[in-house]
């Protein structure tokens, strides 16, 4: 059986994305692996770097193993690959978050802002003004519009439904134990280094697509080449100088998280996002995942008819 992507399922996929978005529900599949991945963490943790290993490699070798088989099932690889892309993406769910926080913040609702920030990123909201808030948010959308829709739409394209579930596997565990924090510095390693692998080139395709869709492409590819490279993470900093560079705003600074304070360099030539660019930043964010979807579709056509 080849490995090849359905093209048509990867579509339906998107379709169903945008439809239904993600049902905030115990049966979801990703949390299904969430509370699978934790059972196995806590049969194998410790304080050492082949226990993370193995984690890694039980938790998203069982899911491309499950994509493998699925993909495998006769005259409904259309209907997997549909279910699997929908259960993968979460791109609607991450424009809705935008919104949900431009509409607080256009409120004056400091409070329900910060209550809601979590939803999107892990820095401490509890002393954060609206003009950081909307900061975080931007640079949320712009992080996540790789990690939430481009990187499985391209890993789906090139690698079937085993491509799908394993990068949301990698993706997934990279939030449970990839964080720096004493319990997770060892064991956590293999997590947080092949989600850097695994997002490597879906970073830099996020940041050319930021280039293409968004309202000021130069600007934007500037930025993208000054800028991408000064973010402490590998591949968040090409979205993020991307998304200012696009916006024409400076993304970047002191964030602090649970505690700990990180100072980043700035990216971009403009002022610091307001509260109205956090809609800027979602019409732009739904305009790379459309682009991306695009992409895909044509990448699993191709690919499909080569095997053929």
């Amino acid at each position: 059986m080849p490995t090849w992507c359905d093209p048509l399922g990867l579509a339906l996929g998107v379709a169903l994305d945008r439809l239904i978005a993600d049902p905030q529900s115990a049966a979801h599949p990703v949390a299904v692996f969430g509370r699978v991945a934790a059972r196995v963490e806590k049969s194998l943790y410790a304080d050492k770097k082949a226990h993370g290993v193995a984690h890694v490699a039980i938790c998203v070798g069982g899911a491309a193993a499950l994509g493998v088989v699925a993909q495998r099932i006769p005259h409904v690889r259309t209907a997997v690959t549909a279910v699997a892309t929908w259960a993968v993406l979460g791109g609607t769910t991450l424009a809705r978050e935008g919104e949900y926080m431009a509409d607080a913040l256009e409120g004056d609702d400091l409070e329900r802002a910060r209550a809601r920030l979590p939803h999107l990123c892990g820095r401490d909201p509890s002393h954060l003004e609206a003009k950081e808030l909307a900061r975080a948010t931007v640079e949320s959308l712009a992080e996540n519009t790789s990690d939430a829709v481009v990187a499985p739409l391209l890993w789906g394209a090139v690698a079937g439904v085993p491509g799908l579930l394993a990068y949301r596997a990698i993706n997934t565990l990279d939030a449970m134990v990839g964080h720096r924090s004493p319990r997770y510095e060892r064991f956590g390693w293999a997590a947080a280094r092949l989600d850097d692998v695994a997002n490597y080139v879906p970073a830099r395709l996020t940041g050319l697509l930021t280039v293409l869709a968004g309202p000021d492409p130069g600007r934007a590819l500037a930025v993208l080449r000054r800028d991408g490279h000064r973010h402490p993470s590998p591949n968040a900093g090409r979205c993020e100088a991307a998304f200012a560079g696009a916006l024409g705003v400076t993304l970047g600074g002191t964030n602090v998280y649970q505690g700990r304070t990180e100072h980043r360099p700035t990216m971009g030539d403009g002022p610091e996002p307001d509260v109205k660019d956090i809609r800027r930043a979602v019409r732009l964010t739904r305009a790379v995942s459309l682009a991306a979807a695009g992409a895909a579709v044509l990448t699993a056509w191709a690919l499909r008819n080569r095997h053929k």
